[in-house]
């Protein structure tokens, strides 16, 4: 498939939205201010408040002497590969998309051809493929590296000093610590014990004001890790226990997703703390509670998220899923059962009938604080049937983030309503704001509700939204009916005016998008409101909107593995003054057949 560029997006949603109009509506603004001040002061409160000297004893303030040795060495769930020891070896840096030659210097002497770049390089995740290879060169040159960065870390001091890149390397370094330490001199084990502690003490203040939600988990967690690896740490160990317990309590909902509804995140915590479990198991010292809580509600989530083909819904942030660092986690899934169908916390419905999956986003954005990776989604579906996903969200992609990353946030981005060209979420925006604190979601849906129920086998699910109540004065209500044999979803899209809005409907156009995952080719039809879905495996769904004409449009999908491709989505377009209710429907028309000749057929948008 062909990479596209941010500058060839087939879409205009923005994010940014139209001017509001109304009393009401005015109040809605002064609302979103008075949430945005209320966060900024926040973070204000707990950047001073970690540093006050008359402050009582926190985990900023915990003594961290530099320990005479390494009681543990934890786990390390994620998969190293050697052949890319051999290319560390050889000189060449190929990080998050961007490859670099050394030439003789040291990689922290590079300019990072990406930030992206060197938050991986700094992090030193890749310690984990030198250990793969296994080999007494492969040791040296990693004690080598790490050698090189105690003594200068380099031009990207700021990235390296990142909370989120430091908890990483921490990490990293007590994780590989064996194979690092190995044959090591005097000298160098006294170098890495001084360095490590020196990190660890930076973290304890970072704890308090790192960026909500996984960053802010991640560097806990590191400090949990340093008080169980590390000697003379019991101190430590109390203090960054007790601040887990509270971060897991608060961010890991009751059904078991987290705060900032990202899937990804749930793959991400599993792989730190199933080793953090079993670090503690290794010391002879009970788990927290809250930390064997929170795992045993975070794997059946894992189930929830998953199509058929193993990849996860691409809501959040998602992008390409590793498939081999899900295995893993789900090796320790003792239960194994069916998925759960209902994901209220979280804000997520499934829809499951003889394979074929429906995955919705029912549920508001997350808190300011903990949406600065959530996207504007509200009402989006995927679907797909066995092991073939047919309407996706467009996702994430794990290269070149920064540039996509708006783009990917925006509600037309999503399969879902898209009214006035507008995101159903505002961002904020302005320089001076996202260099403070990022790009959060300050305003969006706040009323979600949601009415699931079945009939005749059926499953059915209804949900509105009131993202689109300010700046336009209605709601957008989606519905969809998913058959008991699983061939057939009946989908329905209203919009209606919110409460206390004008009765009659603002002459505002909509998209309603469809968008489809690159291995489905599209083929038209002579009836202009249908289109024809063939799947690799044979099988065909016909795509019908009566009374409606489909119109195709590209579009692109950015989880894939090897970056973004061009793919196809189906776009219902009317105007709410005239067409306020649409209806489509997702018809199996042929079942799968063995394949012939083993090739796989593409997209043709």
């Amino acid at each position: 498939m062909a990479n596209t560029t941010a500058g060839q997006m087939p879409w205009n949603g923005s994010g940014r939205r139209r001017r509001p109009h109304g009393r009401a509506v005015s109040r809605g603004m002064v609302m979103e201010r008075a949430r945005l001040t209320l966060y900024l002061l926040d973070r204000f409160w707990r950047l001073v408040s970690a540093r006050a000297p008359g402050a009582p004893l926190t985990l900023a303030q915990v003594v961290v002497p530099v320990p005479e040795r390494l009681l543990i060495a934890p786990q390390d769930l994620r998969t190293g590969d050697p052949t890319r020891a051999t290319e560390i070896y050889s000189g060449r840096f190929a990080f998050a998309g961007k490859v670099a030659l050394l030439d003789g210097k040291t990689p922290f002497e590079l300019d990072p051809p990406s930030r992206e770049w060197a938050e991986v390089l700094h992090g030193f995740s890749w310690l984990r493929h030198l250990r793969a290879a296994g080999t007494t060169i492969a040791r040296a040159n990693g004690r080598a590296l790490v050698g090189d960065w105690m003594r200068n870390p380099g031009r990207a001091r700021a990235v390296a000093a990142d909370p989120e890149v430091t908890a990483r390397r921490v990490i990293a370094w007590l994780t590989q610590a064996p194979f690092i330490l190995q044959d090591a001199d005097h000298d160098f084990y006294r170098r890495f014990m001084r360095s490590i502690a020196r990190q660890v003490r930076g973290l304890r203040k970072a704890a308090n004001d790192a960026p909500d939600g996984y960053p802010r988990l991640l560097v806990v967690i590191a400090l949990v890790f340093a008080g169980l690896c590390m000697s003379e740490q019991s101190r430590l160990l109390r203090a960054a226990q007790k601040r887990l317990s509270e971060e897991l309590e608060r961010q890991i909902l009751p059904d078991g997703g987290s705060i900032t509804r990202s899937p990804g995140v749930l793959i991400d915590l599993l792989l730190d703390l199933l080793p953090l479990r079993h670090a503690f198991a290794a010391r002879n010292q009970p788990a927290p509670p809250a930390l064997m809580n929170a795992i045993d509600r975070m794997m059946p989530m894992l189930r929830f998220f998953r199509h058929g083909d193993g990849a996860f819904a691409l809501f959040h942030g998602m992008g390409h899923t590793a498939a081999d660092q899900l295995a893993t986690i789900l090796a320790y899934d003792d239960a194994r059962g069916a998925p759960v169908a209902n994901a209220p916390h979280s804000g997520f419905q499934r829809l499951d009938a003889k394979g074929t999956v429906v995955i919705a986003d029912t549920g508001p954005p997350p808190p300011l604080a903990a949406s600065a990776e959530a996207h504007a989604s509200c009402l989006a579906f995927e679907f797909s049937s066995g092991r073939n996903r047919i309407i996706v969200n467009c996702g994430m992609t794990s290269t070149n983030r920064e540039m996509w990353r708006q783009v990917a946030r925006a509600t037309a981005a999503h399969s879902t309503a898209v009214v006035g060209d507008t995101s159903s979420c505002r961002f904020l925006h302005g320089a001076h704001l996202t260099r403070l604190a990022g790009v959060p979601i300050i305003s969006g849906p706040r009323d979600v509700p949601v009415q699931r129920g079945g009939r005749e086998g059926a499953v059915l699910l209804r949900a509105s939204h009131d993202g689109y109540a300010e700046p336009f004065g209605i709601l957008h209500q989606r519905s969809w009916r998913l058959a008991a044999d699983g061939s057939r979803l009946d989908g329905e899209d209203m919009f209606r005016p919110a409460e206390g809005a004008p009765s009659v409907m603002p002459q505002v156009p909509f998209a309603v998008r469809f968008h489809l995952h690159p291995q489905v080719q599209v083929d038209r039809l002579d009836d202009p409101s249908t289109v024809l879905l063939g799947l690799p495996n044979g099988e065909a769904w016909a795509f019908v909107a009566p009374g409606q004409q489909v119109v195709l449009e590209e579009s692109v999908f950015l989880a894939a593995p090897d970056g973004p491709h061009r793919t196809t989505q189906l776009v219902l377009l009317g105007a709410l003054d005239e067409l306020p209710r649409i209806v489509w429907t997702l018809l199996r028309t042929r079942e799968a057949q063995v394949p012939r000749g083993g090739g796989s057929r593409g997209s043709r948008g």
